[in-house]
């Protein structure tokens, strides 16, 4: 990487610097794209299944809701109340929240979901790149790894605050799994003769 460093005009390492923040954040939204297409789709499958078992035995249906319920700490009784009343009212809804675990607010949206994770990562792979821009010379290639690590750092604590969850362990998780990739692809360069 060095001797490629050393032999590239600054413009060209930009653009390859361009061109994989294009690429990768294209890479990301397809695959998120795909991801969450399947998992719309499976959930339609099993929607359509469970409107197509309410249809042929609704009374079967109540009852295992009403075992749901039961199991959650209802006494049979309620519970067996609370599964025809939620049935009466919506029981498509019902069984799809309670007995296979889709909810309105859970659904999948492929486009949705392929734009945030090409923001994620384009906002990622800004810092490096901006990096780029202004460091030139031998240590490009440190200040490129440091910036890596803390853009994941930064995006693993943005991540970890959406969710609720600690922000130091977000951002050492995401530090930590960014550094183990980057030591692991410069194994696998060195072991096909391409030095970093």
């Amino acid at each position: 990487m060095e001797w490629l460093l050393a032999n590239s005009s600054h413009e060209n390492i930009l653009l390859v610097g361009i061109a994989g923040l294009v690429a990768g954040a294209m890479s990301m939204a397809a695959g998120e794209y795909v991801s969450v297409s399947s998992q719309s789709e499976t959930e339609k499958a099993d929607l359509a299944i469970e409107k197509k078992s309410i249809e042929q035995d609704i009374e079967y249906e109540k009852n295992e809701l009403a075992l749901i319920y039961q199991d959650r700490g209802l006494e049979p009784f309620l519970a067996k109340q609370v599964a025809d009343q939620l049935t009466a009212h919506d029981a498509l809804g019902a069984h799809a929240r309670d007995d296979i675990g889709i909810s309105e607010v859970n659904n999948a949206n492929p486009v949705q979901a392929a734009f945030f994770s090409a923001g994620a990562f384009s906002l990622g792979a800004a810092l490096p790149l901006l990096v780029t821009y202004f460091v030139t010379g031998s240590q490009l290639v440190f200040f490129i790894a440091a910036s890596c690590l803390v853009s994941l750092a930064l995006l693993g604590a943005v991540a970890a605050r959406a969710g609720g969850a600690s922000i130091v362990v977000g951002a050492a998780r995401a530090t930590f799994w960014g550094a183990f990739a980057m030591v692991l692809t410069a194994l696998v360069g060195r072991a096909f003769g391409v030095a970093a």
